[in-house]
């Protein structure tokens, strides 16, 4: 397995800082049991507000259901360790645990649904929109292109193999449309949305701003369809969350452009600004640039940080639907960041260099990572090429850099 190979290299080995009570996400009692709160927020709660029982000789945290332990392991340095051990559990329950609920997720261009499991752990569905090889039309704008689920599966794993570990965990699935959504779902508008097509598949589109309608309605086959499911991270009323604009943002516009693609020193005045100012903001910035140049991601408007952890802490990579478009061009505007600052952090640049050498080939490691997934082969091959085109590029970049 080059997999493992790559995840015992020295470059994949360097410890993170001690994690102190104050870096953890949440200081969690290990002898203090869990209990599950089955209203409308389906939260986790302290057991002193209710009565449980814990199987004899277990400890408490022992009994937390995988997604839970996911949450508790959360820490300021990474959103999962190195060699979690959680991780095949967690991807397997997302692929496999029964649904109890379906609703729609509000707010967002297009369709999204959470779906909740037995043991109130819960994931985001994005439905497949599109085949594996149908390119992104060369006449979209990036901002009226489809979610990919399965740009989101192959995010989850290239950011892990490139040891940035800031997406949740994502696995495929298939889902039943008729008894794994339309029959369980509480969401009246949604419920309102499904029908039958003419070639006698069950369909349904949801409510939103973008993608919502019976012309780009979901349907089955004759009620199956491709999803990606992602873990949820803790409720916001748990671990509060802060959203920032990237300062690289696109216009979202048809013809204006932002400031950055006018003004080639752009970056100078990034480097003044908080939080860019100290600290390594600006190289986290610069590591998710790579990551989105890799697939071709033009839609990162904003990140997220949790806000326990202040401006010293990772930046998380959610939504990456956008990614994995187009394998025949390579978007370098992606890569201002990079080639307008001139900086990258030095572990981050002695990954990317061992990923481009023969044993540890980048598409041959998301290939075999991506093997695994209920929905292999998740990737055509033109778009695993790509990425060590791509990969190429941001070395030359670097290299250009180094030069100056």
């Amino acid at each position: 397995s080059k997999l493992a190979a790559l995840f015992e290299h020295p470059l994949y080995n360097i410890p993170i800082p001690e994690v102190t009570e104050k870096d953890k996400l949440f200081v969690v009692n290990p002898m203090e049991k869990f209990s599950l709160r089955s209203s409308g927020s389906d939260e986790w709660v302290s057991s002193s507000k209710a009565e449980t029982l814990l199987p004899t000789g277990k400890t408490a945290y022992d009994t937390y259901p995988t997604w839970l332990k996911f949450h508790v392991g959360i820490n300021r340095y990474e959103l999962y360790p190195r060699r979690d051990p959680l991780l095949p559990t967690l991807l397997r329950d997302l692929a496999t645990q029964r649904i109890v609920s379906s609703v729609q997720k509000s707010g967002g261009t297009q369709l999204k649904l959470i779906m909740t499991f037995p043991n109130y752990g819960q994931a985001l569905f994005k439905p497949m929109k599109q085949t594996r090889d149908q390119e992104t039309p060369i006449d979209f704008f990036y901002f009226s292109d489809f979610e990919r689920h399965n740009a989101e599966i192959a995010a989850f794993h290239l950011d892990r193999i490139l040891d940035f570990r800031r997406i949740p965990p994502v696995s495929g699935r298939l889902v039943n449309i008729t008894k794994e959504i339309r029959d369980i779902t509480t969401d009246k508008k949604l419920a309102k949305t499904f029908f039958i097509s003419p070639a006698g598949n069950v369909c349904f589109y949801g409510e939103c701003s973008y993608y919502c309608s019976t012309e780009h309605a979901l349907c089955g086959k004759p009620d199956q369809l491709e999803g990606s499911m992602a873990a949820l991270l803790p409720d916001k009323t748990l671990a509060k969350r802060r959203s920032w604009r990237s300062p690289w943002r696109r216009s979202y516009h048809k013809s204006k452009k932002a400031e950055w693609e006018l003004n080639p020193n752009y970056c100078a005045q990034v480097r003044e600004t908080p939080p860019y100012d100290r600290g390594h903001r600006l190289l986290d910035l610069i590591d998710m640039t790579v990551l989105d140049f890799l697939m071709g991601n033009m839609d990162r408007h904003h990140y997220e940080t949790f806000e326990k952890f202040g401006n010293d802490t990772f930046l998380l990579h959610l939504d990456n639907g956008r990614g994995f478009g187009t394998h025949s061009r390579d978007e370098q505007s992606i890569l201002a960041p990079l080639q307008q600052c001139c900086s990258i952090k030095k572990s981050t640049y002695l990954r990317l260099q061992l990923l481009a050498t023969q044993p540890y080939r980048l598409s041959d490691l998301l290939r075999e990572a991506l093997a695994a997934d209920p929905l292999a082969p998740v990737l055509a091959e033109p778009h695993l090429r790509a990425l060590d085109r791509r990969l190429g590029k941001v070395l030359a970049a670097v290299g250009h850099c180094l030069a100056r």
